[in-house]
């Protein structure tokens, strides 16, 4: 079913995030030849500077697509092998047993039981995945702490396992990732931003996508607002900010054009080979940070539409900043979209988060654009 791209209908879809909540909201849908991009809302709540739908925007996690498809050009080339245990190629990192027994595929596909770092990163986190017993307080205490990537690993190393390795349901988790971007930097003596950028980004031609150089989001942009579950009020900004904190595994900066190009480059086997994107397309159960099941492959997530098929991509989270990216199977239709507020859900007498009409709103888009 080919969508109707009815310009009118779709903007007042979008707008119904913007009144949702959400100060700013942009994206572009592209049905086969056909391409339509929108925005609404405003980049800066101060000076009522609207969003553009060309804006540059950090998309966390989405990151790591590109961090896989890397890993895996390196696969195609014979350098590494899935199935091989990480502790082969870093052993100093996953040391003993737990380093032979988790393998590169358990990284990208979030089955290695390592835990997720962040919660002893960030000292108000430490109660995390119980959000209502966090608070705010690390992320401004750490707006310009510069990480390193190997000490973070050592948290998640240290921390209890969340799971044998190899197990399903996986748990999501960023030490996974960052060392993937280990692993990259060890083969190819690279950094592995770099080797991304020359091997994916170039590759595919995104003249908009890059790795920070510093906490500043270079060229037109949004602010990104963040909540913490109401807890920051009003939302501050966290736009300018060091993101060494999640390194190459989170913290790309793209446009939702870009991220349509290159999921679509992806999927039709431009960036890999095709039986790397077969590997990358065999899922598992995975538990995210919000404690729903995705449909995890090897860096990519699936999303079965009823009566409308298969869609692959990845969603992203910063302090502020959120994105998503969905492509059918077959690539001809394509939504990226980006929010510049997060964590917008306030927390019931039981401590979960709420529905908010933003998440109505959203889903309401999506499905217009997917369903037809």
């Amino acid at each position: 079913m080919t969508i109707t791209l009815d310009p009118g209908t779709l903007q007042t879809a979008l707008e119904a995030v913007h009144l949702a909540g959400v100060p700013g909201v942009f994206a572009e849908v592209r049905d086969h030849d056909r391409i339509w991009c929108g925005a609404a809302g405003v980049a800066d709540t101060d000076t009522a500077r609207p969003v553009t739908a060309d804006m540059r925007h950090r998309v966390g996690s989405i990151t790591k697509t590109f961090t896989a498809a890397a890993v895996l050009q390196l696969v195609d080339g014979g350098d590494i092998d899935l199935d091989t245990p990480i502790g082969h190629y870093l052993p100093r990192l996953v040391p003993g047993e737990r380093g032979a027994a988790i393998t590169v595929r358990m990284l990208i596909d979030h089955t290695s039981g390592l835990a997720e770092y962040l919660p002893y990163a960030y000292s108000s986190l430490a109660a995390f995945p119980d959000v209502a017993k966090t608070t705010p307080a690390s992320l401004e205490d750490n707006r310009y702490t510069e990480f390193h990537a190997t000490d973070l690993i050592a948290m998640g190393v240290a921390a209890p396992a969340t799971g044998a390795p190899g197990s399903t349901p996986g748990t999501y988790s960023n030490t996974n990732y960052l060392l993937l971007c280990q692993l990259l930097e060890s083969v190819t003596g690279s950094s592995a931003e770099k080797r991304i950028t020359r091997a994916v980004i170039e590759r595919a031609g995104l003249p908009d996508t890059e790795f920070p150089d510093g906490p500043r989001v270079h060229g037109s942009h949004s602010r990104h607002y963040e909540s913490w579950f109401g807890m920051i009020d009003p939302p501050r900004d966290y736009s300018v900010y060091d993101m060494s904190f999640v390194g190459p595994a989170a913290s790309l900066i793209t446009t939702m054009s870009d991220l349509n190009r290159f999921f679509g480059l992806l999927l039709s086997g431009e960036i890999i080979s095709r039986d790397s994107l077969a590997e990358m397309q065999r899922t598992v159960p995975v538990v995210s940070f919000e404690g729903k099941i995705l449909d995890y492959g090897l860096g990519l997530q699936r999303t079965q539409v009823p009566g409308h098929g298969t869609y692959w991509g990845h969603d992203g989270s910063v302090w502020g900043g959120g994105a998503f990216s969905l492509t059918s199977a077959d690539t001809t239709r394509q939504l990226s979209l980006a929010v510049n507020l997060q964590r917008w859900n306030r927390f019931d007498a039981t401590g979960r988060p709420q529905p908010h009409p933003i998440d109505a709103a959203l889903q309401g888009f999506v499905q217009l654009v997917l369903r037809g």
